[in-house]
This record gives structure tokens, sequence and C-alpha cells, in this order.
């Protein structure tokens, strides 16, 4: 049986998982009371219950308000560090075994730090977040991807920021917001830049708009991945003998192996979905799109990535075998040197899921 606490001794990859939106509530509680900025309340489980209440709408906008107070707790050097810090050991603590935190520099910078400061701030945290757990014998991968807000004016400042970085601990960047009316294009002049520069990016796409954001995405900017990406079904159809026919698009997609950062909890409250069932994940995966299973925001979503796999399991019957193929799939497609992901995969992936099968029989 596949629930939480067998999937918590498994190795799982978070590539998609936005550092703003998986705060300790004890964390946001002591940071924002320095901050003088206000919260709903001030008890730890009833804020941890208040953002998935406020989160859980059906709405991508109102889902995003939500952030207004966690990233009023990350505006300083030590409140970006001890944030950085704790999103390590607690995807440790989870199994997460590779973890990419994504967040927007520019989001930062209300008490006067600097871009550069900031993404150093992380870069720190995250390197004493992997010390500590490794002492504690859960052993992580920590990298950042940094973020452009999509319904700002572009400019190429961010993207900068992750090509001088990348030696030190930025694997990438994104674009995240609100996506109707800002489509992916209006950063093309960033992204360009990235591919000059031989730099890995994804972007949020699929998600609130439909398949063209998709198509912009890959087509005009050339995305590595694709955050979220699921309304990619909307280029499937369906024929009289019930058989699933791929649109150019969605072929392409599939054909060109370009990963899906699917995250399951977060699309049903942004109204993805009515309910798991109705998700496309599994159809996704039969269908043989690289699927990546994540979280997207923890807190927001009251989860992490054992309680996907756990949920994704008793919906849709998934076994060990879907698990570790899925991990294979995201860790493979995750913005690390090629033998560092073989390594983790061989070395640790593959081997625990091979003991796992052993120890069942």
């Amino acid at each position: 049986m596949l629930d939480t606490d067998a999937l918590q001794g498994l190795p799982k990859v978070a590539l998609h998982d936005h550092l703003d939106g998986g705060l300790r509530p004890e964390t946001i509680i002591d940071h924002c009371g320095e901050n003088g900025h206000a919260l709903p309340t001030t008890d730890p489980a009833d804020l941890r219950r208040w953002f998935f209440d406020a989160a859980d709408s059906g709405s991508l906008v109102r889902y995003l308000e939500t952030f207004d107070h966690t990233v009023a707790a990350m505006q300083t050097v030590a409140q970006l560090r001890r944030v950085a810090h704790e999103f390590v050991l607690d995807q440790a603590a989870d199994g997460v075994i590779y973890a990419e935190a994504r967040y927007a520099p520019e989001q930062h910078l209300v008490r006067g730090l600097t871009m550069e400061e900031v993404i150093e701030a992380v870069r720190d945290g995250l390197e004493s977040g992997m010390a500590e757990a490794e002492e504690r014998g859960q052993a992580i991968v920590a990298r950042q991807l940094v973020t452009a807000m999509r319904h700002v004016e572009p400019s190429t400042t961010i993207a900068e920021l992750a090509v001088k970085y990348r030696d030190e601990g930025v694997a990438g960047f994104d674009i995240a917001g609100a996506e109707d009316g800002f489509p992916p294009s209006r950063f093309k002049p960033a992204f360009d830049l990235l591919r000059r520069e031989n730099a890995f990016y994804t972007i949020h796409a699929g998600e609130a708009a439909g398949p063209e954001s998709i198509w912009e995405a890959v087509q005009l900017c050339g995305a590595h991945r694709i955050g979220h990406g699921v309304r990619i079904v909307e280029d499937i159809a369906v024929d009289d003998r019930g058989h699933h026919r791929l649109g150019r698009l969605a072929s392409y997609v599939r054909d060109m192996r370009i990963p899906l950062e699917v995250c399951p909890s977060s699309n049903l409250q942004t109204g993805i979905a009515e309910t798991l069932a109705d998700h496309p994940v599994e159809l996704l995966r039969r269908l043989g799109f690289v699927v990546t299973i994540n979280c997207d925001n923890r807190l927001m979503s009251d989860t992490t990535m054992s309680r996907e796999f756990a949920k994704l399991a008793a919906t849709f019957g998934w076994g060990i075998d879907e698990v570790e193929a899925l991990t294979v799939d995201a860790m493979s497609s995750a913005f690390l040197p090629h033998d560092e992901r073989v390594a983790l995969i061989e070395g640790i992936i593959l081997p625990s899921f091979e003991a796992f099968r052993s120890a069942q029989r």
C-alpha cells in the first residue's frame, strides 16, 4: 500500500516548488512581526488552515493573493536564509533528494535589499540547509530558480542574474504569476539571452491560460520544461471509438519529450478539475507525456510530495512501478548536470525502489 508513510521512505524529486509557497506558519508569524505586517491570525495552526482555505477557492487570482503574507515574511537577509534553510529541511524530511526552489527576487526588496543580496541569501540558506540535512542522514541537493513576474514590464534583468549566479546554485529561470493577458512571448528577449548563454529555463503555461500559452512557451520562447502544462489536454480529442487523438501541439510536446511540471492538488484549487479523478494527469501519463509530480505551494495546498503521490496512487491505482518511473523522469528533467542526474538515479533512486520491492516480497 503506497500510503504517505511508505512514500516518505522513498526518494522523490521536486521540480516545481515555490519558495514563498512553503513557509512554516511559525516562520511567517515571526518574520511578519519583525516587519510590522498584519496577519489574519498569529496562531500557527489557525494560520495554516487560513492559507489552505484562502487558496482553496477555484481561482488562480485569489490563490495568488495569499502570497502577500508569505512574501512579506521574506524581506531581510536573515529571513531569506531561514526560509531557504527550512525549505531544504522540510523537503529532506519528506524523502526528497533533489529540489528546485523558485521565487522572484524582485519581490523581496521592500527593506532595501538588492536582487543580488536576495539571491545570495537564498544561496546561503540552501547550502546551510543541505549541510544540516546531511548531518541528519537525509542528504539532499537543492538549487534555486530565479523567476520574473510576468505582469510587470518585461526586462532581461532576472535572466541576466540567472546567468551570473549559475555557478552559485542558480539552476535556471522561470516566469510566473497571472497567465491571462500576460503571454510568455512578452519575455522573449530574456529567453533569447538565456539560449545564447546556454542556460536552462521553464515557463508557467497551460494553467490559467490554454494551449495557446503552451504553444508560445514552446515555439516562440523555447521552454525546456512547462510549469503545469495540463491544459495541453485541450489539444487531445476522443474519436467515436474512444481512442485519443493528439493535436499537432500535443504531439510535439510529447514527441520532443518536453517535461510537464504537474501539480495536482494546486490545480484543483485553481479550477483545472473538480476532483482528482477528473484531473488529466493519468491520461497524460498513459499517453506517454513526460509527466513530473510536484506540490507547487506546500503551504497553500497543505501538501508534501509524499501526500501528492499517495493521493494519486489511491485515485488512479498507481503502484511502485508508476511512482518509480515518474521519479526517474523528474530526475532526468532536473536542471542539473547530466552526470549528477545519473548519479542520483543510479546511486539512490533505483536502488531505493528495488529495496522497497524486496521488502514487500
